[in-house]
């Protein structure tokens, strides 16, 4: 049995920004950081059968995502398989949708991620998406303002 997940999220900026805040290595290794001393290294190459690797977290802690990209139709929409590791080894694997609409200049991102394997693990991610919604949003923000 799946457990799935569905966020909305309106965020101010443009559906290429958002986009590319999804795909560009620099700007996931800023979104991932959720605090000062956490390491996040990232790697992406964003097309149809391309990969991605982000590692992050405490130095102590380190949390693993290996993606690889299934649809990339920039800017509206991004589709992906992902293999999360946990620090003590144990991984499981989904999918992640994400759609990217404009909205009178600000983007509905409608993301959709299925197969997790226990609905445990779909709250525990649930409730890391919006910091990281949160924190690219910010990033966006600071980004447009310089």
């Amino acid at each position: 049995m799946s457990h799935d997940l569905h966020i909305e999220r309106l965020i101010d900026a443009g559906p290429e920004e958002v986009f590319d805040a999804f795909t560009d290595p620099a700007a996931m290794a800023e979104w991932y950081r959720a605090e000062d001393d956490w390491t996040v290294d990232a790697v992406a190459d964003a097309r149809a059968g391309g990969t991605a690797t982000v590692s992050f977290g405490p130095p102590e802690s380190i949390y693993r995502e290996d993606l690889t990209y299934l649809e990339v139709e920039r800017p509206s929409r991004l589709v992906y398989s992902e293999v999360f590791s946990m620090p003590d080894g144990d991984s499981f694997e989904t999918t992640v949708s994400l759609n990217f609409e404009e909205r009178g200049g600000k983007t509905l991102i409608t993301l959709v991620q299925t197969g997790f394997p226990t609905a445990e693990m779909r709250d525990a991610h649930e409730g890391g998406w919006p910091g990281f919604l949160e924190r690219i949003e910010s990033m966006l923000t600071l980004r447009s303002a310089s």
